[in-house]
């Protein structure tokens, strides 16, 4: 690893993103003398901001580290494309499953808060039910802040008991809109069966940090349609 190739990197990705040491710096909440001393290979950044790099650049850190480009990786390309067909097809199997053993039924999942869409089931019998949310998205007023940070959480309410059945990966930087595109909950054999379910039982916990590290919470309480049967 050499500490000039690695700036020469960082510069390289900074200027191709249009962006200027200090918007950069202040992307990721340091000085721009910090970056003057990466891209002139006196200081390299901790792995943390390496991470986070890579991600917000979409390049590996080791093509950071060793300050290069390299060809592109079909082989990744392909893992993703295998995973994909590999997750469809077990949605399809989930699907057929039930849908063959009519054991099992099925409600759907909504919001009953103004400014958010949720789309999700519930497939339940006698003892077990499986719950998935397939969908999140914000339809209040225009929101195009850029959080540092944001978090989800799938809660229980039981009497003055609240539960955390399910929670989503926290992402750093980003917009409301963007984080719940790739949001959703799956809970297989989950061990209380539909029928204890009652209406608003479940919600929907977003936690968004800003610049300013003030945290707005956003609660989302989740209607299922109808009663489910015995």
């Amino acid at each position: 690893m050499e500490p000039q190739k690695v700036g020469a990197f960082i510069k390289e990705l900074r200027k191709k993103s249009g962006l200027t040491q200090k918007e950069f710096a202040d992307k990721y909440a340091i000085t721009y003398q910090a970056v003057s001393k990466w891209e002139n290979g006196i200081n390299l950044p901790d792995i943390a901001l390496l991470k986070q790099i890579s991600q917000d650049f979409n390049v590996s850190i080791d093509n950071i580290l060793e300050g290069e480009f390299k060809k592109p990786r079909r082989l990744k390309h392909l893992l993703i494309m295998i995973g994909i067909i590999l997750v469809f097809l077990s949605l399809l199997l989930y699907l057929i499953f039930y849908k063959s053993n009519t054991s099992f039924n099925f409600k759907t999942i909504s919001a009953s808060c103004k400014d958010f869409k949720v789309s999700g089931s519930i497939a339940y019998n006698k003892d077990k039910s499986s719950i998935y949310i397939s969908s999140i998205d914000y339809c209040g007023i225009d929101n195009k802040n850029l959080y540092n940070e944001i978090d989800c959480n799938l809660y229980e309410k039981n009497n003055d008991t609240n539960k955390i059945i399910s929670s989503c990966n926290n992402k750093k930087n980003i917009t409301l809109e963007n984080f719940l595109k790739d949001i959703e909950f799956k809970i297989d054999n989950y061990s209380k069966i539909c029928n204890n379910y009652t209406n608003e039982s479940l919600y929907l916990e977003i936690n968004a940090k800003d610049k300013d590290d003030n945290i707005i919470v956003y609660k989302i309480p989740l209607e299922l349609k109808d009663n489910c049967s015995k």
